[in-house]
Order: structure tokens, then C-alpha cells, then sequence
């Protein structure tokens, strides 16, 4: 299997139970608060590990127990995170996550450590670019080491997965041309174009039109709608099941996209093969700790 390189952030998640969000100056109770690893990098690094890739976590942890939280839970899937830089007086990036009785969630983000990886830091272990097959990205560090790093990936030959989120209020247009895949929501997809979108397969042609080859939407319980310059338009339809907590859903289903597509898989295969993780991710709560091993996951190409 080819080699998975995740470049991106690494948060504790403090988790809280809420009956419903709270609106604008409303106090609730709420149950215990969970300490639970995560982060959009972490958490598509350790769905790809336990999904059985080869697969190394690079970014920024702070010299405090939650960044022990953060290696032991990665090591536990297999990640190598042997290439982890920690700051010193810097905190571990945190998420404060409330999850309400539908399962869906409200996330704010201390990014702490994730907000110092710098083009320098990329350039300093390039060796981790040319190494791996795929690399993987999201936008929770600096926006210009992100650019970066696709930019050398691409120049380096490899395959450049993007899942833009939380998407910024300036994307820069000269990151679509480094993309090979870009999975946003339907959400994300219109802030990514910056207008009022007709749908998803609109916003699918125009992400299309600058530059990236393939477009991914996920489209939550409908699924997700493929746009590829190789392999066509597809909208695959996802398993239905109950609903218990979606925090990791979207996180686990591109690191499935990147895990298949490392096994050799077509984008279509890859795509039905992570509907499939991320139907049972939202069966369970939590972020990592939803996340399901390979064995767990009923597949056939």
C-alpha cells in the first residue's frame, strides 16, 4: 500500500452533551465533560491508520499532558508521529464540542500549538514529501504552510487531497491548482466559491473550472457527489442508520477516500468505501474513538 502523509492539526476535544444548542445568551446544564483526541488532522491520521494505511501525522503539539493525550492515541492506531514537533510554551490545540440530542455538533476552536507550523517547518522535513505517495490536508494551520505544502507535493509528484475546512474567508485561488481531490461540503463548497450556489453539481463544475481534478461533495445522509475529470459524475448514496454523534463522520470519510485510493481503488470505489466508514462513525460518539477498524468495515470493490 502506498504511503499517507497527513499534515495538520492536532486538538484534545473537550465534549459536552447539551439537550439542544444554546441560543445567544442562554445558560443549560449539561452532563460530563469527556476529554477525547482530535483535531482535523489527527483525526484523518488515525482513521487512516486504523484502517490498515501506512500512514505519518506531521504537526505541532505544546509541551503539556494533552499532547501525551494526543501521540499515545495516534500510536494506538499505528500513525508514526516519531516527526511531531512540540513548542515549548505553547498549549496542545483544544476544541470545545457540544453535541446535542440529534447528534449534531457545535465545535470552537483553541488552536494553540496548530497555528505555529510554519513554510519553514515544511521545508525542514521535506524528507516526509518525498517519502510519501499521498498528502493529505485541512485548514486548521496557517494557510500559507498549507499552500506550501501542496505546492512542493505537486512539484514532488504526489497526490493532493484537500478537505477545506473550516474554510477561510480568502481562499487562495492559486491552492486549487495544486489539488487533485477537494472534498467540502455542500456548506463549505459555496463558501469556497464565495456566491449563492444551485446545488451541489453546480458547485461541483465550478470547483472543477479552477483547476482541481477531482470534486468531492459530501452531501450528509444523501451521501456525496463525485465530479472527476476521469471517472465522470456520480452521485453515491449512502447506507442509512441511526444517528448518534457526527463529529468525525466527514474527517473519517476522507481519510477512507485516501486510504482506498493508496490501495489502489478507483475514486468511485474509494468514495463508496467511505460512505461506509463514515455510516458507522455517526452510529457512535466521540471523535477517534468512533472511528471503526478495517475489519469492521463491510467493503467489496
Amino acid at each position: 500500500m502506498k504511503k499517507i502523509l497527513v499534515i495538520g492539526s492536532l486538538n484534545v476535544d473537550m465534549v459536552v452533551k447539551v439537550p439542544h444548542m444554546p441560543a445567544a445568551g442562554e445558560t443549560i446544564l449539561a452532563g460530563n465533560m469527556e476529554l477525547v483526541p482530535g483535531g482535523k488532522g489527527a483525526n484523518q491520521a488515525y482513521a487512516a491508520g486504523r484502517l490498515g494505511a501506512r500512514v505519518t501525522m506531521f504537526g505541532a503539539v505544546g509541551s503539556d499532558s494533552y499532547a501525551d493525550i494526543e501521540k499515545n492515541s495516534l500510536a494506538a492506531a499505528g500513525v508514526d508521529t516519531s516527526r511531531l514537533l512540540v513548542r515549548e510554551g505553547k498549549s496542545t490545540g483544544l476544541a470545545w464540542i457540544t453535541v446535542n440530542a440529534a447528534g449534531d455538533n457545535s465545535i470552537v476552536v483553541i488552536p494553540g500549538a496548530n497555528a505555529t507550523v510554519t513554510e519553514q517547518d515544511i521545508v525542514d522535513n521535506e524528507a516526509l514529501l518525498r517519502d510519501c505517495d499521498i498528502l493529505l490536508c485541512q485548514l486548521e494551520i496557517p494557510l500559507k504552510t498549507v499552500v506550501y505544502a501542496a505546492k512542493r507535493a505537486k512539484e514532488l509528484g504526489k497526490t493532493v487531497i484537500l478537505d477545506p475546512a473550516p474554510v477561510p474567508q480568502e481562499f487562495p485561488e492559486e491552492l486549487f491548482s495544486y489539488i487533485d481531490i477537494i472534498k467540502p461540503n455542500e456548506t463549505e463548497a459555496a463558501q469556497l466559491l464565495g456566491a449563492s450556489i444551485n446545488g451541489y453539481e453546480e458547485a461541483s463544475d465550478k470547483l472543477r473550472a479552477k483547476g482541481v481534478k477531482n470534486v468531492l461533495i459530501t452531501l450528509g445522509p444523501k451521501g456525496a457527489y463525485i465530479n472527476s475529470e476521469t471517472e465522470g459524475k456520480h452521485l453515491m448514496p449512502v447506507r442509512q442508520v441511526p444517528v448518534v454523534d457526527t463529529t468525525a463522520a466527514g474527517d473519517s470519510f476522507t481519510a477512507a477516500l485516501a486510504v482506498r485510493l493508496a490501495a489502489g481503488s478507483s475514486v468511485v470505489q474509494a468514495v463508496r468505501y467511505a460512505n461506509e466508514v463514515a455510516a458507522i462513525v455517526v452510529t457512535r460518539k466521540g471523535a477517534q474513538t468512533s472511528i471503526p477498524s478495517a475489519d469492521e468495515v463491510p467493503f467489496d470493490n
